[in-house]
């Protein structure tokens, strides 16, 4: 394969502008979970704790240097920026190209690590190979130690993915949409089979590697981060009863460390597409990310949050608080003698704190100055705790009364009349300059030259 033909002769400035910009609306960017320290002969490690995060003003994460290897797309999903009917400037990097972007970056305290997805290219196995040879060079030739996320292209050759988890930290497939009808209907190119496919072999080959590294200890790590997807939210009819099972279904399914939620842009004002007259539903996925949350942490089940009854949530409480005004029955609990299960089904009351209550009450009794000083949020919590048999004020158990109180003005999430604003951050962002950087400037930036 000749891999320099790729990138033509458009500038690298111009490439990093038009393919920065097309990735922004994919929000797999996560923290590592990796520990890897520096070995002494590489650049970079890996903080286990996760990567230092920045974000735009949309709250989409843009900490590593994310990228699409290309936008070019033989496929024509009607949701996609980057679908092959679209009339954009298109741009594809050199595996080169983005070796020296990662490490002219990192060099510079701009990112700690790379997320690359692409458009396809040719075909996926073509595409795939592009994207292993990328981070084969900046593992084998640049030394690069740091964090990599990569996307394992539906439909490209087993070998490919699997030589690739060999390299990154975690990979990623998207399932774009949460049912095999609405991607029927809007990316009829793509097919869930195919997308469940490699998510599948990245579980099976993360379960493979877990075992090896037991019997031999220097043994080469798959995929060490785990692997997440993507769940596009508006663009098709589903509720979010369907959405929050899916997730369900995945995590325990094929083990997956984190599904992340987008919503819909209607960015190709496609009229088969929904017109979203009040802005894209950045509140519901803010919802769903907290149900995700509840999924994952607080033992709770997607058919405990939601029913066929009542299948999406109350926007205006979190999930928690949602659930716990319907189950009033189980309200009020007494702090002091209430198991950890519990404990984790109040509002107002995350893990850290119901661990913290757990050890602090093994040597005395709890009041809730003691549980302020713990991390409780009490504005939330004191409809549904006791302290030694009292509440903390004279509350009436009725589902209007604390859903009155709980949505206050002053306690309401507040989003603007647009849903936000959607301009990616760039890399150069910066509020002190007094001028904007001439493109010279930025180019000598990009390549190390200032």
């Amino acid at each position: 394969m000749e891999y320099l033909v790729m990138g033509g002769e458009q500038p690298i400035m111009e490439k990093l502008k038009i393919l920065t910009a097309a990735a922004k609306y994919d929000v797999a960017c996560t923290s590592s979970g990796v520990g890897r320290k520096g070995n002494g002969q590489s650049m970079g490690n890996c903080v286990k704790s996760g990567i230092c995060h920045s974000f735009a003003g949309d709250g989409r994460c843009i900490s590593l240097l994310k990228i699409l290897l290309t936008n070019e797309c033989i496929f024509d999903c009607k949701y996609c920026q980057n679908r092959c009917s679209n009339d954009i400037p298109r741009a594809t990097f050199t595996p080169e190209e983005i070796c020296t972007l990662t490490m002219e970056f990192y060099r510079r305290n701009y990112i700690e690590g790379l997320f690359l997805s692409s458009g396809i290219l040719q075909n996926p196995s073509f595409t795939m190979e592009l994207i292993y040879r990328v981070i084969y060079l900046l593992r084998t030739k640049y030394r690069f130690n740091g964090y990599i996320h990569v996307k394992a292209i539906p439909g490209a050759a087993p070998e490919l993915i699997q030589m690739a988890g060999y390299l990154a930290d975690r990979m990623s497939v998207n399932l774009e949409l949460p049912t095999a009808e609405g991607l029927r209907a809007l990316a009829p190119n793509k097919h869930r089979k195919t997308i469940l496919t490699p998510m599948r072999q990245i579980q099976n080959g993360i379960v493979e590697n877990k075992n090896d590294l037991v019997l031999y200890r220097n043994a080469p790590r798959f995929v060490s981060g785990g692997q997440s997807t993507q769940v596009i939210i508006g663009a098709t009819p589903e509720n979010d009863y369907q959405i929050l099972s899916v997730a369900e279904s995945l995590y325990q399914k094929f083990a997956l460390k984190r599904v992340f939620y987008s919503a819909f842009v209607n960015v190709n004002g496609d009229s088969t597409l929904p017109a979203l007259p009040g802005g894209p539903p950045l509140l519901r996925e803010h919802r769903l990310y907290q149900a995700d949350w509840l999924l994952r942490f607080y033992g709770f089940r997607a058919d405990e949050l939601l029913d066929e009854r009542r299948p999406f949530f109350n926007v205006m409480l979190d999930p928690k608080e949602d659930w716990a005004v319907r189950h009033l029955e189980q309200f009020p609990v007494e702090i002091n003698r209430a198991p950890m299960e519990m404990l984790l089904r109040v509002p107002g009351v995350g893990v850290k704190s119901a661990q913290r209550i757990v050890a602090a009450r093994r040597s005395a009794n709890l009041s809730f100055a003691d549980l302020k000083k713990i991390g409780v949020v009490l504005k939330r919590a004191l409809y549904f705790i006791t302290c030694n048999g009292r509440m903390m004020y004279p509350v009436k158990m009725e589902e209007d009364y604390i859903v009155r109180n709980l949505t206050h003005e002053k306690e309401r999430v507040q989003f603007g009349s647009d849903g936000m604003s959607y301009r990616q951050m760039s890399l150069f962002d910066d509020g002190a300059f007094t001028r904007p950087l001439a493109e010279e400037e930025q180019l000598q930036a990009v390549v190390g030259q200032l």
